[in-house]
């Protein structure tokens, strides 16, 4: 049985933060693979700000495309919306039965976690892989004995820090894989 991990995101876009969150996330033991889930609308967030689906798609691609163990999963954009973490779950497990899925997540969202649809289900059925997030407190589900906290270096970088550089146009390339950098670059994406 493949053991797969689920970063959930925007993406938009995806920077090197999420690929060193997603590599040490394959480090971890349990995990074979990670995919990343591109989500076409975060119930918390105003989809005004998001670049299209299939751009965000095409760029997650490119980040990962030299990394055999890491893969673009757009199951989201073909649920209904808003999409909910525990659909989205219910959804994977009766197309892929063959596959153990975890999720990860930063510590503000494990945070926030009690308010999510159907929380308690996804705790007591999956492994949370929790990171630390800049300014996040450890909060109580942090010992639960589904939760690991995996440490990873903690880097302030976001993907509005980098859609506002692009705004104002500075430069941004050390903070994306050289094929999402072009893309965005050649596409003119957030200017």
């Amino acid at each position: 049985m493949k053991r797969t991990a689920l970063f959930f995101g925007s993406f938009n876009p995806i920077h090197v933060g999420h690929l060193i969150i997603a590599n040490t996330m394959l480090q971890q033991e349990g995990v074979d693979e990670l995919w990343f889930v591109v989500s076409p609308q975060n119930p918390l967030k105003e989809r005004a700000t998001l670049l299209a689906d299939h751009h965000r798609m095409q760029m997650v691609r490119r980040a990962i495309e030299d990394n055999y163990k890491m893969q673009a999963c757009d199951i989201e954009m073909h649920l209904p919306l808003p999409s909910y973490t525990a659909v989205t779950l219910a959804a994977l497990g009766e197309k892929y039965p063959e596959r153990k899925f975890c999720l990860v997540m930063g510590s503000d969202n494990l945070a926030t976690f009690e308010r999510w649809r159907n929380y308690e289900y996804i705790l007591e059925h999956y492994r949370l892989l929790v990171y630390p997030r800049p300014g996040t407190q450890r909060c109580k589900l942090a010992t639960h004995p589904h939760v690991t906290m995996v440490d990873v270096p903690m880097m302030d970088i976001s993907s509005s820090y980098i859609r506002q550089q692009i705004a104002a146009r500075k430069d941004v390339r050390y903070l994306l894989t050289e094929p999402v950098h072009k893309y965005l670059t050649e596409m003119h994406f957030y200017e």
